[in-house]
């Protein structure tokens, strides 16, 4: 699979695909059924699938800090795509520029002269260009126009409702990982590459790996019991805190790992953090011991899930 950064690096090889458009914040079931879809068209029409997406999010560009908490951040995104068999994915630059163009000109400019597309798949509520004033509708029309091919794919649902990353974020929100698990496919995971901290978990006794968060907002803020994989073959348990760390007063949020009975040098690594359940609430103590304290509990917590899980409970 490859990714296309911008409009402008796309070739004439990239024309004639069959294409969806949106978010896919997630990546969870309901777009996996309409991926498969895109799939098995590209299939018997012997023709590339392309998914566009946009970066920033279009709310995060327009509402900024009221923007709701990713599911996914860009490479975990084009890492799940790519799991669906998309040969391309092309990530355009959500920008004033981008934000200007008219549902008109987005379907000549880039859907038709650009891409030239056998097939477009997006749901009947998909809304687009300036001030989202483009709907299904126009495209319906534009297909005819223009001589391309349009599917109306409706919502997938679980128990009558609509599987969508509002409905996700909202499970996770009330700790509920189970039914976040069910909507996704596959239990909830944050991705990202540990980097150098500042070295208190080490300095408190317990040692943690860093990830890079790059300035996205996570759905999650608190203690969880968590499994770590990519480091290598091996899952390794251990809790994680996501957050401010308020006893510190450093303000930024981060997410640490502190992985049971592991020395090994992980800076460098690209792992994904799979959350399993939620100890606490993140919380300020008044010393340092308090909090030492309160880290050997989450850790007895933590290491009696895991001991129950092996046997089964």
């Amino acid at each position: 699979m490859q990714l296309i950064r911008g409009i402008h690096n796309l070739r004439k090889y990239h024309q004639g695909c069959v294409l969806t458009v949106g978010n896919f914040d997630g990546v969870h079931r309901g777009h996996q059924k309409l991926l498969a879809k895109l799939y098995e068209e590209g299939l018997q029409r012997n023709t590339s699938v392309m998914v566009m997406i946009f970066e920033p999010h279009p709310l995060e560009f327009f509402s900024n800090k009221h923007a709701p908490a990713r599911l996914t951040r860009l490479h975990e995104k084009v890492r799940l795509l790519a799991r669906s068999g998309v040969d391309w994915v092309l990530c355009i630059r959500f920008n004033h520029d981008f934000s200007s163009y008219s549902p008109q000109n987005f379907i000549s400019e880039i859907l038709v002269k650009k891409l030239n597309i056998q097939l477009l798949i997006v749901g009947s509520d998909f809304q687009f260009g300036i001030h989202r004033s483009g709907d299904f509708p126009l495209l319906k029309e534009a297909s005819i126009h223009y001589g391309f091919d349009i599917i109306n794919f409706k919502a997938l649902c679980d128990s009558e409702n609509r599987i969508s990353s509002t409905a996700i974020r909202h499970a996770l929100s009330e700790d509920n990982f189970e039914l976040a698990q069910r909507l996704l496919g596959r239990p909830f995971s944050i991705s990202g590459r540990v980097i150098h901290g500042d070295a208190l978990g080490r300095v408190i006794g317990f040692p943690t790996a860093n990830l890079s968060l790059s300035r996205v907002v996570l759905p999650l803020a608190g203690v969880y019991i968590v499994h770590v994989q990519g480091y290598d073959s091996r899952i390794l348990p251990g809790i994680a805190n996501i957050g401010v760390r308020p006893t510190f007063n450093l303000g930024a949020q981060q997410l640490e790992i502190y992985l049971f009975d592991f020395s090994l040098d992980i800076y460098g690594k690209y792992l994904e953090v799979v959350m399993l359940r939620k100890i606490r609430a993140e919380q300020r103590f008044d010393s340092i011991n308090e909090l030492k304290n309160q880290i050997k509990n989450d850790v007895v917590t933590a290491r009696n899930f895991f001991k129950n899980q092996a046997l089964g409970g």
